[in-house]
């Protein structure tokens, strides 16, 4: 692995406030690829209504959870398992599989090669590369996994490139996985932000393959990192009763489930997250293409990875600038294989956007007449 750097994350709220003496209330999270509308008006009613849940406690197969996410993904309940967040999901999978050597696809979330390091495992990354637009060439990663890996593990869409990997192309790929006995790890975190999650998630792969792990959670497209709810699904069977035996008890509290199936029963809320992320993600990528100091890459998911080409600033350098005006991009230098050029935001509301576009024409003017 690369050696990183330290830079603000996302969630770090707390130490921007201390350092640049911003009061959280006024800073605008273009890092934290969370949903901007929210949580829903009928997730809010249904919490209020059945606070007093938290007088008992829940079911310990979560079964009308899963019900829930079963229906929302076209899965069956067997299939499904809950957990305190992807992060839980992630450890006892590692836990569970015990990869002796690792193959994650890079640059991405780190937490993958952490849980697989804590089993003794080895991982090592297959760079995406931008003059690819970080979208993945099997034809490079074929010989690598022939090389003998126990584990693949993508993120899809990826972070923080917003590339995807469509379901052909995945099909493939877990062919040639399961023919040399790999299993894959697939998290899906941003797949519901896609213009066409069916096309571009694995879930449909599951029957057809016992070597497939897809992971996802509720805290970007339902706007509740704080729940801390996640669900895995997998047809293999003795896979998932292993992960369940080592899990602890009642890891989803009583309010968190019936969020989860209040959330994924949302369909207005899910479709207007889906057209106001489609229509703002045309958008920008289309005035940031118009930009000479600019490489905007495509973005597949609801945040984008842009490269300052002509190095006339550091990803720190605007960063800084950013913050001071209350906007809190991610610098990405902290990802493998992204040098001091990167940074990423994630799309919030269109007067938001505009205060993030109008600051960064400031700091890279492209000579364009300010259009939408």
């Amino acid at each position: 692995m690369n050696t990183k750097k330290n830079v603000f994350h996302g969630s770090d709220i707390e130490k921007i406030e201390e350092r640049y003496h911003i009061p959280r209330r006024d800073i605008i999270a273009f890092g934290s690829n969370v949903n901007p509308l929210g949580i829903s008006p009928g997730l809010r009613r249904a919490l209020q209504e059945q606070i007093d849940a938290i007088t008992t406690y829940p079911d310990r197969d979560y079964k009308t959870l899963r019900d829930c996410i079963a229906d929302y993904t076209g899965t069956k309940r067997e299939q499904i398992m809950a957990g305190n967040g992807s992060t839980e999901l992630i450890s006892l999978a590692m836990q569970t599989i015990r990869p002796k050597r690792a193959c994650i696809l890079g640059p991405t979330y780190s937490e993958y090669e952490r849980e697989i390091g804590l089993g003794g495992g080895e991982c090592f990354s297959f760079p995406l590369r931008p003059e690819d637009g970080f979208a993945l060439n099997a034809a490079r990663l074929r010989p690598v996994l022939l090389e003998g890996v126990d584990v693949l593990v993508m993120c899809n869409p990826n972070n923080p490139t917003s590339s995807i990997i469509r379901r052909t192309q995945l099909n493939e790929l877990l062919t040639l996985c399961a023919q040399l006995h790999i299993f894959v790890v697939v998290d899906e975190t941003y797949i519901e932000f896609t213009d066409d999650p069916a096309e571009a998630s694995a879930v449909s792969l599951l029957a057809d393959f016992s070597n497939l792990l897809i992971l996802r959670g509720v805290s970007k497209f339902f706007a509740a990192p704080g729940l801390r709810l996640g669900y895995a699904l997998c047809s293999n069977n003795s896979l998932l009763e292993e992960m369940k035996r080592r899990q602890d008890p009642w890891t989803i509290n009583s309010l968190a489930a019936i969020a989860g199936e209040q959330m994924f029963r949302d369909s207005d809320y899910i479709a207007r997250t889906r057209a106001l992320i489609r229509a703002e993600r045309t958008r920008i990528y289309r005035k940031l293409s118009k930009n000479p100091h600019l490489h905007p890459f495509v973005p597949s998911a609801n945040f984008i990875l842009v490269q300052i080409v002509d190095h006339s600033m550091t990803a720190a350098d605007f960063f800084d600038i950013a913050i001071r005006r209350g906007l809190m991009i991610r610098d990405c230098a902290s990802f493998d294989f992204l040098e001091d050029y990167y940074f990423r935001f994630c799309f919030l509301l269109p007067e938001q956007n505009d205060r993030l576009l109008a600051c960064i024409e400031e700091a890279f003017p492209s000579g364009q007449a300010e259009t939408n």
